[in-house]
């Protein structure tokens, strides 16, 4: 029991670090995807959903980090 311990006050285990750097890099992918996608919409699709042209471009202009 002690092995652990002193195991994870040395930091060697520390998969929640990990966990949320694989959760945010594939946030970042998901959001690029997303913002692709919006981009190849037409007017029309667009229009359906509420959205205009300009409020597409602006939200494919941002960085993937962004929201």
């Amino acid at each position: 029991m002690s092995d652990i311990i002193l195991f994870r006050r040395q930091g060697v285990h520390d998969t929640g670090s990990f966990a949320r750097a694989i959760d945010t890099i594939a946030r970042w992918r998901r959001r690029a995807r997303e913002r692709t996608q919006l981009q190849q919409l037409d007017d029309r699709t667009l229009a359906d959903i509420g959205l205009t042209r300009q409020q597409v471009n602006f939200e494919v202009a941002k960085p993937f980090w962004r929201m």
